[in-house]
């Protein structure tokens, strides 16, 4: 039996529909909230304001603040100030993954509690107790986790999230697709096989694959023409809050492994790299991952569906020409990831140097066919 499992399932109220954002003043009303402060982005923040109409109608005293870029911890920081300085009882995050992840750092450093309004679908931060961290030049830091807090509402509406770019919408089908490829080796071990809730994570994995792979193109195809049909919904979904499941299920068993561990490395060691989304460098850490465990045949396979989405499947495909050094380099920065050390199989520097440089001469030879 596991000893050491933590399971935290997600926002305490999930919502997603039209009109789901006239729920959030009851929600806050509940929990006796009366000073809040709304972080959010630039863009998505004007497309947003018109569904909170029934919030700025309500008595409740309203701050605004913009978020500055990053997920760092300056700006948590920075954020935990304002709030501080305006007696500020409950926080809310407008935007994308990286306004969620500050607005739950800032509130566990004020100690109050959090909602999230996700406006985009392009990773599952809006549902997960984790903050991604960056440093203030966009290079990964390290994941803060907040195993005793968690949103108190995730709301979101399909009329918001269908107006969002549809390239982080594509990159959030690459960083959904990963739930199953980075979990794949740990849980199909035997000793998870009576576990319930690494079952459910195993589960969910297959969903977050199979939905992808059946439902994606299409529902990009509905965003294009921005319908909000049922494909979409369900995609859309799946990137938001069914993949936040996996984690929440399973905690360090099922988070990641070395498909954002090879993100991480990239974006600590090729500033360049920064251009990418998320979610695009993560689609080229799953093929890092399944060369790992040699399953070429899957790495064709989904090559076939990542090409026609614009999807990178090599480093080459991200303009980064590899040498030995490079190779060395990345291989160090994973390495001294803790998640790649939760795999079934031995891994090293040597390792994942060699990992990088036959993932990519395989991909030069199968784009040479």
């Amino acid at each position: 039996m596991l000893n050491d499992l933590k399971v935290k399932v997600g926002p305490q109220v999930y919502q997603y529909h039209e009109g789901a954002l006239d729920d959030m003043v009851g929600i806050l009303q509940a929990h006796r909230a009366q000073r809040i402060l709304l972080v959010h982005g630039q863009v998505s923040w004007q497309k947003a304001q018109p569904y909170l109409a029934k919030l700025y109608r309500s008595k409740l005293t309203i701050y605004e603040e913009k978020h500055r870029g990053e997920c760092s911890y300056v700006e948590a920081n920075r954020l935990a100030q304002i709030i501080q300085s305006h007696h500020i009882d409950f926080v809310i995050g407008v935007g994308g993954g990286k306004i969620c992840d500050v607005t739950l750092q800032a509130a566990a450093i004020s100690n109050i509690p959090y909602g999230v309004v996700p406006t985009l679908a392009s990773n599952c931060a809006p549902w997960t107790p984790i903050s991604v961290m960056y440093k203030e030049d966009g290079s990964a830091e390290e994941i803060s986790e907040h195993e005793d807090r968690q949103a108190v509402f995730m709301l979101a509406d399909p009329r918001l999230i269908i107006d969002a770019p549809q390239r982080l919408f594509i990159a959030g089908v690459a960083d959904t697709m990963a739930k199953w490829y980075e979990s794949d080796a740990i849980l199909s071990q035997e000793k998870f096989q009576l576990e319930a809730f690494p079952i459910l994570a195993r589960q969910t994995t297959i969903m977050c694959r199979d939905i992808m792979f059946d439902q994606a193109q299409q529902a990009i195809a509905d965003m294009a023409a921005g319908q909000v049909t049922p494909a979409f919904k369900q995609v859309s979904e799946m990137i938001m809050a069914v993949a936040g499941l996996v984690g929440g299920f399973a905690n360090k068993y099922a988070r990641v492994t070395l498909a954002h561990a090879a993100h991480d490395a990239l974006t600590a060691a090729l500033p360049a790299i920064h251009q990418y989304n998320h979610g695009e460098i993560v689609a080229y850490g799953i093929f890092f991952q399944l060369a790992a465990e040699e399953k070429w045949s899957e790495i064709d396979r989904l090559q076939d569906f990542f090409r026609p989405l614009n999807l990178p499947c090599a480093l080459a495909d991200m303009g980064i020409v590899l040498d030995q050094d490079l190779a060395r380099d990345l291989a160090q920065r994973m390495n001294r990831r803790s998640q790649v050390h939760t795999l079934p199989y031995q891994v090293d520097e040597d390792f994942l140097q060699t990992n990088f440089e036959r993932l990519e001469n395989y991909m030069a030879q199968k784009t040479a066919m």
